[in-house]
Formats: C-alpha cells, structure tokens, sequence
C-alpha cells in the first residue's frame, strides 16, 4: 500500500468538507479527510523511512503536506531536519500546515537556529515568513529571549493576512511572557498588527488582569 493509499484507507468524507472550510487557501478537492491524530500516528510509523516520500514534491493532496510536516516533526539529526525543511517550505500552502511543522529537535540547537530564521522571515514566500516567526515565538520567548527578537518581527512589512495573524500572536504571547520589552514595541507596529496584538493578548489567559487593564486603554 503507498502512503496516498493509506491516507485514503483513513478517509473521512465529512471531515474533509470541514477541514476546507478552515483552509480556504486549499482547493476543495485536495481534502482526504484524515484528521490530525491519525496522521501524527502514520508519521511515527513511518519516521524511519521517509526518503522516498520527502522526495515525491509537490504533494498532491493537503493531508500529504500535513504528514510531511508532522514526519519532520519527528526527526532526530538538526542538519538533515533543517535540510529538508528549507526543502518543503516553498511548497507549503496555508497556515495548518505551517503552524503543524514544528520539529522537536530544533529546540536542542537554538543556536545554530537563528539565522536560519532570520532568513526564513526575510523570504518572499508567505508561509516561510510565518514559519520563522512561529519558530521565533515557539523556542525563543523564555530563558534564550533577546529583545532584539521583538524588532526582528516588528520590522516584518507585509500585507497577506497569514503574515500579519502570525505576527500579532507572537506579540500577544510576548506579552504575556516578556511585558516589560514587549509593551513599548506595540507602538511601532502597523495599526491593523498591533490592535490584534492586544485583542489576543486580551483574550490570553496567561496576561495578568492589571496587564489587561493597561492594554485595554491602549485600544
């Protein structure tokens, strides 16, 4: 049985109706309808013999992405995780997929990261762009936090909607976890960023309710 073969054994029609409608970058017609638990199961299944898939792009349907993105999940040697993630990125399509390609092992090299990340938000492609902020937000809002970060994605000028939500989430969790550099950069951003910014910061349970209190001035 192909992988393709085994994603359709997994078919759920419905769920592939409702997944379009979350999706609506992605054709209709490219939906399985496999959900996301069973494609996290597939992809530990199939963790140690990827090369003949990671091969195959473009994918032809969505749940094919996801999978891939959920196979480099689970990889274990940084170099060849980045390698093939730089490989994928211009073919990822819409925000489930990005948002889903989260490898583990980058969190062990964070060093070796950040350039790449800066490259990855000074792309030209949409979904690479909120890839390097989403890897920015996830392994570099605590202990390793450089206030610089917050000007690296404050400095992000671009006009596509999945740009935009990915940035003002990042300011939204800076908020919570880094108020006092994160507070003076709402202003610097553009005013569509920095409304969403705090009205998801608001609706965090992780601000505290006198932060909340501030930012509800600021609207």
């Amino acid at each position: 049985m192909t992988i393709q073969e085994k994603l359709f054994s997994l078919r759920d029609e419905k769920y592939a109706v409702f997944s379009a409608k979350l999706i609506p970058t992605v054709s209709p017609d490219r939906f399985i309808g496999v959900r996301s638990p069973q494609l996290r199961a597939l992809a530990k299944e199939l963790k140690n013999n990827t090369s003949g898939f990671f091969g195959e792009l473009p994918h032809q349907y969505h749940e094919e992405n996801m999978l891939h993105a959920y196979l480099l999940c689970e990889g274990k040697k940084y170099e060849i995780v980045v390698e093939e993630t730089e490989r994928f990125l211009p073919y990822i399509d819409n925000w489930a997929v990005c948002d889903a390609l989260a490898p583990r092992v980058f969190a062990r090299h964070k060093e070796k990261l950040l350039p790449g990340i800066r490259k990855w938000m000074s792309s030209e492609h949409e979904y690479t762009i909120r890839f390097g902020i989403g890897t920015l937000m996830r392994h570099f809002l605590d202990a390793d936090f450089r206030p610089e970060h917050l000007r690296w994605v404050a400095a992000v000028d671009r006009e596509e909607y999945y740009i935009k939500m990915m940035q003002a989430w990042y300011f939204a969790t800076a908020l919570a976890k880094q108020w006092d550099a994160a507070l003076p950069i709402l202003d610097t951003l553009t005013p569509w960023v920095r409304a969403k910014s705090i009205q998801k910061a608001l609706e965090s349970f992780r601000v505290s309710d006198d932060h909340k209190s501030l930012l509800r001035t600021m609207r």
